[in-house]
């Protein structure tokens, strides 16, 4: 084994990415993959867990580690079953990615719908980081593992965002419980730290950064790349080498309790 595989190789070790299948999700679980993890993907949706699946049937280096389910994660009940199916099909995991989220139009204040804002912070923070904790840490403490958590934060956990109220708050309240999560799970050898996504281009925030009709950035995308000193948003497969760094214990066993920043120095910006 040389040094690279001693410091970050994951061969043997099993992780469950909870919303492993869509755009950030599918680059960590392919990281994790490609460092010689065993993989379960969580997706709500059998479809995209195929997909997922799929891209691996002709790779037959990978393809054998890797693993999908369709589940809600806000149903604790599947997820302790998910754990179990892992624990069965691989080993016990030791690395969860709660990459559960994303968010659903922009309005003013005055205009929130409240069953909506309820939803998404539902999404974002109950499903997408504290029933997966709440079941990992429990199994993990009963289990004598010294797991490792990564969750997604944002440039919103630090500063709030135009008119995506709900997204904003779940985010803020994501890097708060990351570090209160951290302390709380420290003394049983459980390290709690979260990946901090710049502006990326996805399905959800395409419409919003890009004019589909003439390819131009809208003004609210003008605006990100004016404030990114990178002038650029970020590639998915940025967020790879984070990932690895994080869910390695011996790269990052001494790390617990922070968010590192993916951003092209947005959260660093000045005039």
């Amino acid at each position: 084994m040389n040094y690279l595989e001693e410091m970050f190789g994951l061969a043997g070790k099993t992780a469950v990415v909870a919303g492993g299948a869509g755009v950030i999700g599918a680059v960590m679980s392919e990281a994790l993959l490609r460092v010689g993890a065993n993989v379960v993907v969580l997706s709500r949706s059998e479809a995209s867990v195929e997909t997922f699946l799929g891209r691996y049937r002709d790779v037959p280096e990978l393809e054998p580690r890797a693993f999908g389910l369709a589940l809600d994660c806000s149903d604790e009940g599947a997820l302790d079953e998910a754990f179990d199916m892992a624990k069965q099909r691989f080993s016990a995991p030791e690395i969860l990615v709660n990459a559960v989220g994303g968010n659903r139009g922009k309005t003013s204040f005055v205009d929130i719908d409240v069953a909506l804002f309820r939803d998404i912070l539902d999404l974002n923070l109950t499903a997408g980081l504290v029933i997966p904790t709440k079941v990992f840490c429990r199994r993990w403490i009963d289990e004598g593992i010294a797991g490792s958590i990564i969750n997604l934060t944002s440039m919103a956990s630090y500063s709030p965002l135009s008119g995506v109220w709900a997204y904003d708050a779940a985010k803020a309240a994501t890097l708060n419980l990351t570090m209160a999560a951290a302390n709380e799970f420290a003394s049983h050898g459980i390290r709690v730290n979260a990946i901090a996504p710049g502006f990326f281009l996805g399905k959800q925030n395409k419409n919003l950064l890009v004019d589909e009709q003439t390819g131009d950035y809208t003004p609210r995308g003008r605006s990100v790349i004016d404030h990114t000193p990178f002038g650029r948003f970020g590639e998915a497969s940025e967020l790879a080498g984070v990932t690895v760094f994080l869910a390695s214990g011996k790269a990052s066993g001494f790390v617990t309790g922070v968010s590192i920043p993916v951003d092209g120095g947005y959260l660093v910006h000045n005039i």
